[in-house]
């Protein structure tokens, strides 16, 4: 998974400073107050910006305390453990009624009061985690990807207190299976089938799958329809019968030059033989996956990401009216993305309609780094979306 080491170097210490409070001259001339008062107020914006930026932070390195606590346990081909909830600092909230969904409170302006917008304050319609079908999300990454580039998503909706799942496929993120070895979709999804597997008998769960894990819970969503209450494709191939995920990105061909670019193809079994794996160029992945990003999200991703194996994305999947057509499937579209463009998005939503589309404004192709709060307003919206409804 590249270079974990800078997940665990401790965080820079964040200096608190108590709000200044302008205070308006006996000598002020006659202008208006309104944007003296602006003013203050954009300023205690900036320093809640901060505070939030060291919370995200503290996560980020509980997320790689887990991970790191995985690896020595053995996390090796064996699959990869969810994480473990016990671990996420918590923020409590005066007042706050236990197990329910939170208030919406995105529309409301900062204040020296409300430094931090808590996740309990999001979307409260008096509805418990009880009467949802499930609160167990199991979260699956695109392509190069690991469990690691979840952990903003993971820290908000454990928050709120859903349990999480976060998986490394086969030779991802700590997942130590070598790469160039997968041969089959079937063995780069193994850690997520083992996991539905293992799942105890009417326990169902909300998939979420990024990028080329889209095909990967189709595959899953095939083999256990039982299990999977939802299936969310988040910017993800969402494929049909008997089509692989680089048939869908043929259908672009010519029109993306900045991913043929950024594509390096690895040969392992040498050069006569088809490409084992594919890397991206790291020059071009803040133009290619995360041109809306934060910065500090980049460098995580730059020596974080893995190569991607070749031969699943040439796998054509298997995917029946009764089993696959059984899962409720929703797809989130990420209107600035530059690897899988809208165009492609919904050109797969009107091949294969899902019940229902969402939009998210100013998302590149990593949502749950460029907008990891209104991601996780709509997962928390597509889970209290009733089984009968």
């Amino acid at each position: 998974m590249g270079n974990l080491c800078s997940l665990f170097a401790p965080p820079k210490p964040v200096k608190k400073r108590r709000p200044v409070t302008k205070r308006q001259s006996s000598n002020a001339g006659s202008g208006p107050t309104s944007n003296r008062w602006n003013r203050v107020r954009s300023s205690s914006t900036r320093r809640d910006s901060k505070f939030e930026d060291a919370v995200i932070q503290e996560h980020a390195l509980a997320a790689a305390a887990i991970l790191f606590r995985q690896q020595n346990g053995g996390g090796g081909d064996g699959g990869s453990l969810p994480f473990d909830r016990s671990a996420s600092q918590r923020y409590p909230v005066s007042g706050s009624k236990k197990n329910q969904l939170p208030r919406s409170s995105s529309t409301r302006s900062r204040s020296s009061t409300d430094p931090l917008l808590q996740p309990h304050q999001f979307l409260n319609q008096g509805m418990k985690l009880d009467d949802l079908e499930t609160n167990h999300f199991v979260l699956i990454h695109g392509g190069g990807f690991g469990a690691w580039c979840w952990y903003k998503t993971i820290a908000l909706l454990e928050e709120d207190g859903f349990k999480v799942t976060a998986v490394d496929l086969a030779g991802c993120g700590i997942n130590s299976f070598n790469i160039n070895g997968i041969a089959s979709l079937s063995q780069y999804v193994k850690p997520l089938t083992d996991i539905l597997e293992k799942l105890p008998t009417g326990e169902k769960v909300i998939l979420v799958g990024h990028d080329f894990g889209g095909a990967c819970i189709s595959y899953a969503m095939d083999l256990f329809p039982t299990k999977i209450s939802k299936a969310v494709f988040l910017a993800a191939a969402m494929l049909m019968n008997g089509q692989s995920t680089l048939d869908m990105f043929s259908l672009q061909a010519g029109q993306n030059d900045l991913m043929r670019k950024a594509q390096i193809f690895i040969y392992t079994n040498g050069n006569e033989q088809p490409p084992t794996a594919i890397d991206l160029d790291k020059s071009l992945l803040r133009d290619l996956l995360f041109n809306q990003s934060p910065s500090k999200d980049i460098a995580l991703a730059s020596v974080s990401m893995r190569s991607i194996p070749f031969a699943p994305v040439l796998e054509k999947l298997s995917l029946s009216d009764t089993k696959y057509g059984s899962v409720r499937r929703y797809y989130i579209e990420t209107l600035e993305d530059s690897a899988i463009p809208v165009t492609l998005q919904e050109n797969m939503i009107n091949s294969s309609p899902p019940e229902k589309v969402y939009r998210l404004k100013g998302a590149d192709h990593a949502p749950f780094f460029s907008k990891p709060q209104a991601l996780h307003k709509l997962l928390l919206e597509i889970a209290r979306i009733s089984p009968t409804s």
